[in-house]
């Protein structure tokens, strides 16, 4: 199985600035890049299969680009946690995207989301006059939306930031399948492959998850109340997106609620939406037919 690059990005900060890193699939060069954000507690190596997926399907050369956002995965984590919030993901998206395009020119700029990457998403692709390289072609928002059902927030809280310690790989993936159901059934070597990179090892052995339970800390400070408040300013983002958006939402999820995913196709950028049977909060893109919904959009002619 191919390997992606491990690569950083210097991102600014009120602290003094941190490192930001990403892993690249395919052709460091191609002019068509596909961003692949991750959800809240998640890092890059989620979208290992779709990217693969990505490079064996195009007929044209490809650059997949998963990063890790701060505070997960190989990335720096911050020095003020009320920093893990969309405004920082989103400037560090933006530096990251200015050295992809320094690295090599990008013509075709695709952006796949899930979770809080599909919020960081829709900021980006929302606020105008950002500089990005070109506009954002295609958008795809994975079982997320401008309206996230409250209970669903207080689900994540029960385990968010609780970063534990195992005594084995197995261990670990056993404890995180108990928090992980909604991502619909995955064999015991498919959810092995994404778990190991949530872990790190730990001097005294074993492992513990690879993030800083700090972004537990701003996810705290919200209130039914203020997240109620903050849908008028996503329904805005939302309907100034132009890009082409395919939104995919599991069928059973308990963030993105099936009035939210149907208002979605009907204004804005008018989205298509796709369900998956058997799957609640999120999609990870490893299953079958999850896989070409989203290949079969990204890869479609058109603009």
């Amino acid at each position: 199985m191919p390997e992606p690059t491990l690569n950083y990005v210097s991102c600014a900060d009120p602290a003094g600035g941190h490192r930001m890193a990403y892993w690249q699939w395919g052709d460091a060069h191609a002019d068509h890049v596909v961003v692949c954000v991750h959800g809240l507690a998640r890092q890059g190596r989620d979208f290992d299969v779709l990217a693969q997926a990505l490079l064996a399907r195009s007929d044209d050369a490809l650059r997949v680009v998963c990063s890790d956002v701060a505070g997960r995965g190989r990335s720096d984590w911050l020095k003020d946690p009320m920093g893990y919030q969309i405004p920082t993901y989103a400037a560090d998206m933006m530096a990251l995207l200015a050295q992809l395009q320094a690295q090599a020119p990008v013509r075709t700029l695709d952006w796949l989301g899930t979770s809080m990457g599909g919020l960081i998403g829709m900021a980006i692709c929302g606020s105008a006059d950002l500089p990005l390289p070109v506009p954002v072609r295609k958008l795809v928002l994975n079982d997320v939306g401008p309206a996230i059902q409250w209970q669903a927030l207080q689900r994540i809280g029960t385990y968010l930031g609780k970063a534990g310690r195992f005594e084995s790989q197995q261990q670990a993936a056993d404890a995180l399948w108990a928090i992980s159901t909604g991502f619909g059934p995955h064999t015991p070597e498919q959810w092995l492959a994404l778990s190991k990179p949530m872990l790190r090892p730990l001097p005294e052995g074993g492992f513990t998850l690879h993030y800083d339970p700090a972004i537990a800390l701003p996810f705290r400070e919200v209130t039914e109340q203020s997240a109620a408040q903050g849908q008028a300013a996503l329904w805005q983002l939302y309907d100034n997106v132009r890009a082409r958006t395919l939104v995919t939402r599991g069928a059973n999820s308990d963030l993105l609620s099936k009035d939210t995913a149907l208002a979605m196709t009907q204004r804005g950028p008018k989205a298509r939406l796709v369900e998956f049977e058997g799957v609640g909060h999120a999609p990870m893109f490893v299953a079958t037919d999850q896989v070409k919904a989203v290949t079969s959009f990204l890869l479609e002619a058109g603009p």
